[in-house]
């Protein structure tokens, strides 16, 4: 299961880095940085766009409804997150002021390129058998730009850099 040579330390300090990170405005607005949840020993890494208003307040990707909908479909095909690791391209929540109301947005371009490095040191050190990218901006981000998910889902793409299988989905 998965590479045991995960450099579990050096993920650790990529984590503390991320904690500290100030490279875009979003560091300005979280309560927490979203770094990632299950195991870094797993082959499958399940890669998603951002964190919402839930996993800002808790520092965990996929808790919220999207989050309770995708543990439904793990355990639907006999995993859970022990057995996955689960990440987003952009590790702050980004969102606009609507009214009273804090409203996610899809991150901006830069937003997501100050993120892009902790990303790719993060999927460097998993080394997944499998990536699941879930949604547009998670499939623009590892498997490459422009990426259509309507026509390209479901397709695997196995020229990669960070790992020999990758594919696409809807985001729960």
């Amino acid at each position: 299961l998965g590479d045991a040579m995960t450099d579990v330390d050096a993920l650790e300090r990529l984590r503390a880095e991320c904690l500290e990170c100030t490279r875009c405005g979003l560091a300005k607005t979280r309560t927490k940085v979203v770094f990632a949840d299950g195991n870094p020993q797993a082959p499958l890494v399940i890669v998603g766009e951002g964190p919402g208003e839930e996993e800002d307040r808790s520092g965990v990707p996929f808790v919220g409804r999207a989050g309770r909908l995708l543990d439904r479909v793990l355990v639907e095909n006999a995993l859970t997150r022990k057995w996955v690791y689960i990440c987003n391209t952009v590790k702050c929540r980004a969102y606009n002021i609507e009214g009273a109301r804090a409203r996610n947005r899809p991150p901006s371009a830069e937003e997501a390129e100050a993120c892009r490095p902790f990303l790719e040191r993060q999927l460097k050190l998993i080394r997944p058998v499998v990536i699941l990218c879930l949604g547009a901006p998670a499939s623009n981000a590892v498997i490459h730009r422009d990426f259509r998910i309507t026509q390209e889902r479901g397709k695997w793409f196995t020229d990669n850099p960070f790992a020999p299988w990758v594919i696409a989905s809807w985001h729960p």
